[in-house]
């Protein structure tokens, strides 16, 4: 078995005294762990980062063994990611978020794309955040969760939407909330793309897609939390928009 595909690392172990486990997210593949002989050679090492984008062979005997990569670096985004707090802290929420949600060896070849895209603008920090909420949305779609937040679900009006029902995940207005608004979570502009996108409107939109991270995509797969490296993103967030505010 062989194959051969791009992929960003999410992150390594050791595997006897001189090889690595990688695992990978790969558009074709999905996530995908294979063993790399020789990774914690003063050759290697440096550039095996979390999000770094490699170019990948995998072999195997069989499909279902776990295999032996090798890898060649692309480019590295540890330079940008550790040049700003913020960029640091967004690339160890995504990757954490990847590995925590999606199965292995499920191609996901759609959120690859957004994925890589927004790693891409590492270093871009009036960008990123934006970007990164976006992607949470696109990783809701992915899971099977997304966010409807085109028209109301009670009365079909396309304009005053003001809550997002936390059961459905789609958009309702005022009207249609009628006395049940308290029950229902508030749909901040930033997530219809208008308003303000500043970091404390993009904070407001997070709160929308973690709630539907946490309890439905978590408790589909079993877990009661979400990754820590998405929290510590958030505290970064809510530290920077204080100090602008």
């Amino acid at each position: 078995m062989e194959w051969r595909d791009t992929g960003i690392l999410l992150a390594t172990r050791k595997h006897g005294e001189t090889s690595l486990i990688l695992d990978v997210f790969t558009p074709g593949h999905g996530r995908h762990a294979g063993v790399l002989r020789g990774g914690t050679s003063r050759k290697l090492a440096p550039v095996l980062q979390p999000g770094a984008q490699l170019d990948l062979t995998w072999r195997a005997r069989l499909e279902d063994h776990m295999g032996a990569f090798t890898a060649e670096p692309q480019r590295s985004r540890a330079a940008a990611a550790l040049g700003d707090r913020l960029s640091l802290a967004g690339l160890s929420a995504v990757l954490a978020l990847v590995r925590w949600s999606l199965p292995e060896r499920a191609a996901s070849p759609a959120l690859y794309t957004r994925t890589e895209a927004l790693l891409d603008l590492l270093g871009q920090p009036d960008l990123w955040p934006l970007a990164y909420l976006r992607w949470e949305r696109a990783l809701l779609d992915d899971m099977g969760f997304g966010l409807d937040l085109s028209v109301c679900a009670v009365t079909g009006a396309t304009e005053g939407l003001e809550y997002v029902s936390p059961r459905t995940g789609r958009a309702v207005t005022a009207e249609g909330a009628g006395d049940w608004a308290d029950r229902l979570l508030p749909l901040p502009p930033v997530l219809l793309g208008g308003g303000s996108a500043d970091d404390a409107a993009i904070l407001r939109g997070l709160e929308v897609t973690g709630y539907f991270l946490l309890h439905h995509v978590a408790a589909d797969l079993g877990q009661e939390a979400l990754p820590p490296a998405r929290g510590a993103l958030l505290d970064r967030l809510r530290r920077r928009a204080g100090s602008c505010g």
